[in-house]
């Protein structure tokens, strides 16, 4: 890493509508080919969807549930020891944990099809807040993998 080098997080601005800097990461990961005015609409009008479904709850908390849900505690890593590979069960830190937070709620709302994007978003969150759906499935199966080498712990160095 270079020394004069300055982390982006500092840079990221709350968004305009709720004023949470979490929701623009969200909405730069949403984003593609710099098309963020699309990125937002899809975003907001998940939040709406939630809202709509969801009358007596805040849209903003039930996406900060779905993603505090999602977060994996620890993962699996590849460690060559004398020739074997092992899969090595490895703690992740928090920035880790957030991006693939994200990114496993993303791909799972992308790979539905026949819905507007915005539905099918809004869709995962409410399943990742109550600890379903897709992206909370592969936080699982990442634990899974991770407690099953349990025993391959010890060459975390």
């Amino acid at each position: 890493m270079p020394r004069k080098y300055v982390s982006t997080d500092r840079l990221l601005q709350p968004e305009p509508r709720y004023g949470n800097p979490l929701l623009t990461k969200f909405i730069n990961c949403v984003m593609k080919q710099g098309k963020k005015s699309t990125a937002q609409a899809v975003v907001y009008g998940a939040l709406d969807a939630v809202a709509k479904r969801l009358p007596g709850e805040d849209p903003v908390k039930v996406f900060q549930t779905a993603i505090s849900n999602v977060k994996p505690m620890v993962e699996v890593r590849s460690k060559r020891v004398g020739g074997a590979t092992y899969q090595v069960p490895v703690d992740v830190g928090t920035k880790r944990q957030q991006s693939l937070a994200i990114r496993w709620i993303l791909d799972t709302s992308r790979k539905k099809r026949g819905k507007a994007m915005s539905e099918r978003l809004a869709e995962e969150l409410i399943l990742a807040s109550r600890r379903e759906g897709g992206a909370y499935l592969t936080r699982e199966n990442v634990h899974k993998m991770a407690e099953a080498n349990k025993a391959f712990a010890h060459y975390a160095w």
